[in-house]
């Protein structure tokens, strides 16, 4: 069922064209649908800005070409794109998942360059976050599964997710959080890992399969340029249970704060790691392109 504030009256972009999202279809034959082959970014758009376009940009050409996907997007086009879907629907804030997937093709697995990708663009509105949002945390028992190549793409595998997802069952104030079959700490199941001790900020490596949020690298960039050590890489949980702070981060809703891991309790909201992160993030949101 759609959300209630998405309705008959929302546009989203398919193909060249603004549709009403109840009409909108793509062909049985597309191999995103078939086989799993497509990406996609979510991100934010505040009064009108899209934050970090360039980093997801730059990382959908990327997969793109690995997924030897013959499309790669400019700066230009894709703001052409967004301006004209915020205008149908009357928006200025809102959220944003830029999806391309690798178009038709016959029954069966494709060698051959995909030249005619599927391209949505889906919206609905989403206001400004005046206070950090506070969330538990539940190590779920299923095993992060490994990337699907050499990294993890923000791809159409997502059933890993979903499985741990319906672990938790459908509770919005709680994060899974993955595990790898090492048991080294991994990630959450729609978020990247951060926790806090003695002034050290730390975070599982991409080497244990995480995949390299975007947020992620901004939220590494910014307690570096505010004098924070950040280290990565292997942890196993007990590890973060002595930890001061915890918090988990995504393009939507941007730094979350923990205030339990299980039945480990941390400081959440009340973390001062946490809470300059959480301060210094607001102030470029209408501005960054890029993190770099």
């Amino acid at each position: 069922m759609l959300d209630a504030r998405v309705n008959k009256r929302m546009y989203i972009y398919l193909n060249g064209q603004m549709v009403k999202q109840e009409e909108a279809v793509i062909s049985p034959f597309d191999h995103g649908f078939m086989y799993g082959l497509g990406l996609f970014e979510t991100f934010r758009i505040y009064d009108g800005h899209p934050f970090l376009l360039d980093d997801h940009i730059n990382r959908l050409n990327e997969g793109l070409k690995l997924l030897n996907i013959c499309k790669v997007f400019t700066r230009a086009e894709v703001i052409e794109l967004l301006n004209g879907l915020l205008e149908a629907n009357k928006l200025t804030n809102a959220y944003i998942r830029f999806n391309v997937s690798a178009g038709n093709g016959a029954v069966g697995l494709q060698t051959a360059a995909y030249t005619a990708p599927t391209i949505i663009i889906y919206i609905k509105p989403l206001e400004k976050m005046m206070d950090m949002t506070v969330k538990r945390g539940q190590i779920v028992t299923i095993p992060r599964n490994t990337p699907e190549s050499r990294e993890r793409l923000k791809s159409h595998h997502y059933l890993n997710n979903v499985l741990a997802k319906r672990e938790i069952g459908d509770k919005p104030n709680i994060e899974g959080i993955f595990l790898t079959e090492e048991k080294y700490i991994a990630e959450g199941v729609t978020s990247n890992l951060f926790w806090a001790k003695n002034r050290t900020l730390y975070t599982s490596c991409i080497d244990t399969g995480i995949l390299n949020g975007i947020t992620r690298q901004f939220i590494i960039s910014l307690a570096q340029k505010n004098g924070i050590k950040v280290e990565e890489g292997f942890y196993y949980i007990e590890e973060l249970i002595e930890a001061e702070e915890v918090f988990v981060t995504n393009s939507i809703q941007e730094i979350v704060a923990l205030s339990h891991v299980d039945s480990n309790q941390f400081k959440g909201r009340d973390g001062e790691l946490t809470q300059m992160l959480h301060k210094a993030y607001q102030q470029y949101t209408n501005l960054l392109w890029g993190i770099k």
